[in-house]
């Protein structure tokens, strides 16, 4: 007896062992990670733009049960818009001299680009420098790099610079063969998200909008670079057509790139430039420790007055939400939120979103029309706002989106996998027995019946019209004049507003002032929302087996590779599709 009594009392004490030096870990984790100003900002430092962990317009903010909820969001989480506000503090700040981008590889979307490269254009009117040096150029990386006073390109590297192009896998073949197939109900004859289940070649529709799509976008990356380059739009087009700057050479010689060195060639740049010994470095801080440094806090919290900025983004699931995926819970807490704050004078709703939930997108509609009520509501749309994305949008005040946002897809559609020609193949049968006709409703291993078939389509043409007549209503147009637009096709913010889908061209910044107007204030603040709820379950199922300074994405990229990882992304995403959705029909990167 004494025996397991001493074996029990070891037990319990390498457990409560363990889980004291869990909370002392956690503890002193969050003890070194809340001190100030890790990185001091010295005298004639450089910002050095990098962007690899920037993903999100928005890192978020958690409220949780957990005495340790300040840790749930990793100090070096920055978001998008914090660094555009950091390189406006930046402007001002005696203590930075420049910004170099140096073999940058950001995950920006268009929009974000675009937004990135007005904002370095506008930080260059300060006297201060911008200086870009990259091994090899992605085309999206020349295309912010481009903006620099100079551009620097190693010897041996290259400028990927071609023009936009798309590939799209298409299926129809492979259901047939395998037996295993996606049935398919839409409303729209652009809702193209689904054609690769139908056909096995692209229908006319969807190469065309997929054409006008990509014109319109190498448009406005086109004309940005050539004002900057002093090279003419149509010698851009030559030379992506030809691929006249493949080597360091031809790139110079395109006037692509201002000179060809090697990355110390460009410090020794630098440093004359700043006026520093060869033998010294350069003082330089990174965006991220820069936009934590106090310095860069922009911010005037003595103004009463407040412009709410909800952010929306991600595919819309549903629930409470995070800062990767929208849910109703958070969007709806926090527009409840800002339209009962008295100082709140009006609400910027952010959305970059290529849809989902069709349930979930009228849920976050509905808020907004009640909101609006009480106070202005104003959408500045970011690198996507498609399908239910613009579902949550189309009835704000005033709608904002850049020349390369996507937008529109206006359509509906619902999938449902089959495996009955499958499950016939090898000698699986399935038999139902129920009380009345439709009690089982759809079965995965049966042929689909037109009885349920015609049920399915009727929900997904009711869910059409109401988003046809959500956007009519909304914009102040006939069913008839959205619909002629609509049936699932997208759009760029510059096709938009033409089209009235969207009425100004123009950034965050842009959209905030707007507010501020409608809000009738002149002085003010801006308050980030939303606050995500999370309880200490979640917190720790977090950290399960993982590094407090590291977050469970960036542990996964690292061992799976960033390929490979996007791509489980895309299958849990399909995983988690449930009920009728309106999503965008592609994924469009650059």
């Amino acid at each position: 007896m004494n025996f397991f009594k001493s074996v029990f009392a070891t037990v319990v004490g390498i457990f409560l062992f363990m889980l004291l030096s869990f909370f002392l870990l956690i503890g002193l984790g969050a003890l070194l990670g809340s001190g100030e100003d890790k990185v001091k900002l010295k005298d004639n430092s450089v910002i050095q733009l990098d962007l690899a962990k920037i993903n999100f317009d928005y890192a978020g903010k958690y409220e949780s049960d957990s005495p340790f909820s300040s840790l749930m969001m990793s100090k070096d989480k920055v978001g998008f818009i914090e660094v555009l506000k950091a390189i406006d503090a930046a402007k001002t700040d005696d203590k930075i001299k420049g910004i170099t981008i140096v073999n940058n590889q950001s995950g920006l979307g268009l929009a974000q680009s675009k937004e990135l490269r007005d904002k370095l254009e506008d930080f260059k009117k300060s006297k201060k420098f911008v200086y870009a040096y990259a091994n090899i150029f992605s085309q999206k990386e020349y295309y912010i790099s481009s903006i620099a006073d100079q551009v620097y390109l190693n010897p041996a590297g290259e400028v990927d610079f071609k023009g936009l192009g798309t590939e799209m896998l298409f299926f129809k073949n492979f259901q047939d063969q395998t037996g295993l197939k996606m049935e398919i109900i839409r409303h729209g004859k652009f809702k193209s998200a689904v054609e690769p289940y139908l056909a096995q070649e692209i229908s006319p529709e969807n190469r065309e909008q997929v054409t006008v799509l990509l014109q319109s976008v190498w448009k406005t990356i086109v004309t940005d670079i050539a004002k900057n380059r002093n090279i003419s739009v149509a010698q851009l087009n030559t030379i992506a057509d030809g691929l006249l700057a493949r080597t360091p050479q031809m790139a110079l010689q395109q006037k692509l790139v201002d000179k060809v060195a090697y990355e110390d060639e460009f410090n020794d740049m630098l440093k004359s430039k700043l006026k520093v010994e060869k033998e010294e470095d350069v003082e330089s801080i990174s965006i991220t420790d820069y936009v934590n440094n106090a310095s860069a806090k922009s911010e005037d919290y003595t103004k009463d007055d407040i412009i709410a900025v909800i952010y929306a983004q991600g595919q819309i699931n549903g629930g409470e939400g995070d800062v990767d995926y929208i849910g109703e819970g958070s969007i709806n807490r926090s527009l409840k939120e800002a339209r009962e704050d008295e100082d709140v004078k009006a609400i910027v709703l952010r959305v970059d979103s290529p849809g989902g939930s069709a349930l979930v997108s009228e849920l976050i509609w509905r808020e907004i029309e009640l909101t609006k009520k009480v106070k202005p509501v104003v959408v500045s749309m970011g690198n996507l706002a498609a399908s239910g994305g613009y579902y949550i949008a189309c009835n704000a005040n005033t709608i904002f989106a850049e020349p390369t946002t996507i937008t529109g897809s206006i359509g509906v559609f619902g999938m449902l996998p089959n495996a009955h020609g499958f499950a016939t193949k090898y000698g699986v049968n399935a038999e139902q027995v129920q009380t009345h006709k439709n009690a089982i409703g759809y079965s995965v291993f049966e042929p689909i019946s037109e009885e349920y078939k015609t049920f399915a389509l009727e929900g997904v043409d009711q869910i059409y019209k109401t988003f046809v007549n959500r956007v009519a209503v909304g914009r102040k147009m006939t069913f008839d004049q959205v619909d002629a637009i609509a049936q699932g096709r997208v759009w760029t913010g510059s096709d938009a507003i033409k089209n009235g889908l969207v009425d100004k061209l123009g950034n965050l910044d842009a959209a905030i002032a707007h507010a501020a107007g409608l809000g009738k204030t002149k002085s003010y603040r801006t308050e980030n929302y939303p606050e995500y709820k999370k309880n200490f379950n979640e917190f720790l199922e977090g950290l399960a087996g993982a590094s407090i300074y590291k977050s469970k994405e960036t542990m996964m990229k690292e061992e799976l590779g960033e390929e490979n990882y996007n791509l489980l992304k895309k299958l849990k995403v399909m995983q988690n599709r449930k009920g009728v959705q309106m999503l965008m029909p592609f994924d469009l990167s650059l």
